[in-house]
């Protein structure tokens, strides 16, 4: 994964889970639906840098044989 990406997705993970500590105590089900979307985040770029990885170990074993 590049690292403007990476950093994306740290940044954008860093900014739901704060936003979601700070509605803890304002709204629960808001925060509920915050932190699962905190979390669809943090997945969601585990999802593409494992997806990233598998393409170019591919890429790689094809091009050695």
């Amino acid at each position: 994964m590049s690292k403007g990406l990476s950093l994306w997705f740290a940044f954008s993970s860093i900014v739901l889970l704060t936003v979601t500590a700070i509605t803890i105590s304002y709204n629960g089900w808001l925060a509920a639906l915050l932190f699962i979307l905190s979390m669809a985040n943090v997945v969601w770029g585990f999802i593409i840098r494992a997806k990233k990885e598998r393409r170019e170990n591919r890429s790689a074993s094809e091009s050695t044989t």
